[in-house]
């Protein structure tokens, strides 16, 4: 094997508002019958990356849960698998990750047994298909200390992402967090490689500095002493970042090219599968342009929406660009629209939730209406 994987799955983000109170971001459901950390893990274990570690910190247990059996992703094996870090307390106190470098450092003990000679690290929390085969090639062929994955700007609100531009030699030139102004037409991806002996040895000089951030105390911090080259990607990326984009980014799974480039083609993305059996549709029922998990019950009439597995819409209930996650029930004469119902959600006969596409309304886990 070339290289490891470490997955950062342990980032909070306040945007997401009731979304992540209890649940990490990379354990968010997305298109029926996935969780955010799927497509980062599958594009690993497709790229033939057999080791990876999934770093988690906050609201860690569904996401645990879900990656409780490795097979589904091909990580049961004698050789590498799959490797879950939390923060763990000690009579010395509690050894919280201190930011995304750290949570690096405080399991430097991975990267050290490890034989791989590069480390692909990335994020859980984004949707998208890579072969990192390729992006290791260009690593190697451009004699790169770190290569970033970047993408131009499309529809996505660069105050979210790292503005980045490159030199004419494609050498990092100027990397900003999360900028006020727009400052560049690319952001980065928040994946990148390096070397395992290299990345160990600016985490063992750093951390006692107390700079504990990859982004901004190694990329930023090094970025004149180390060849930091850029890798364009230019496939299907959207990252969970608002609640606006959780609802875009299930939307987007309706459209046919994106479903079949994530679902249909090969290599796919796999999950921990569910024994429900499949989706019942009563006489009076109507859907059109939806995804339906299994176990689910439709009675009422469902449009352009995505809905989870064991949900049940009541008789002459409407749903319209909705995403209904698992358990919930929606009664007789409901009309939802432009709405994120969260897991177990009671809609009771006759009430209405609606929201807007820029602004959806959004239901906590377990509320009744």
């Amino acid at each position: 094997m070339r290289a490891l994987g470490i997955i950062l799955a342990g980032g909070n983000n306040e945007k997401l508002g009731v979304l992540t109170q209890r649940r990490a971001v990379s354990a968010l459901p997305v298109g029926s019958c996935y969780r955010a950390v799927d497509f980062t893990l599958s594009n690993m274990t497709n790229s033939g990356i057999n080791k990876v570690a999934v770093i988690t910190q906050y609201h860690s247990r569904s996401l645990h849960d879900h990656l409780s059996s490795s097979t589904w992703w091909n990580f049961g094996r004698k050789q590498g698998g799959l490797f879950i870090f939390t923060p763990y307390v000690s009579n010395e106190g509690s050894l919280w990750f201190r930011g995304t470098a750290d949570s690096m450092y405080k399991n430097l003990i991975y990267l050290k047994r490890s034989n791989e000679p590069y480390v692909v690290i990335a994020s859980g929390n984004a949707v998208y298909k890579m072969d990192f085969n390729k992006l290791i090639d260009n690593h190697i062929e451009t004699e790169a200390d770190i290569t970033v994955v970047y993408k131009d700007i499309i529809d996505e609100d660069f105050r979210n992402y790292g503005a980045i531009s490159f030199d004419e030699t494609g050498r990092l030139f100027n990397l900003e967090e999360k900028p006020f102004e727009k400052v560049s037409d690319q952001i980065s991806l928040g994946i990148y490689v390096i070397k395992r002996t290299l990345l160990i040895k600016i985490l063992e000089s750093i951390i006692p500095e107390e700079r504990y951030d990859f982004v901004k105390d190694v990329l930023i911090g090094h970025r004149k002493m180390l060849k930091i080259m850029g890798y364009k990607f230019d496939g299907y990326w959207r990252a969970i970042d608002s609640v606006d984009n959780y609802l875009k980014l299930n939307m987007e799974f309706l459209q046919k090219d994106v479903r079949t480039l994530l679902i249909k083609d090969q290599p796919y993305i796999e999950t921990k599968p569910k024994d429900e059996p499949p989706v019942k549709y009563n006489y009076a029922a109507a859907a059109k342009n939806c995804l339906v998990g299994s176990g689910s019950i439709i009675n009422g009439n469902v449009q352009n929406s995505v809905l989870f597995r064991r949900v049940y819409t009541g008789e002459n209930s409407l749903i319209k660009n909705s995403v209904i996650m698992e358990g919930c029930y929606i009664g007789n004469n409901c009309i939802i629209q432009n709405v994120i119902l969260d897991k177990e959600v009671v809609i009771s006969e006759g009430k209405s939730v609606i929201g807007t596409p820029e602004e959806p309304a959004v239901v906590a886990k377990g509320e009744v209406v």
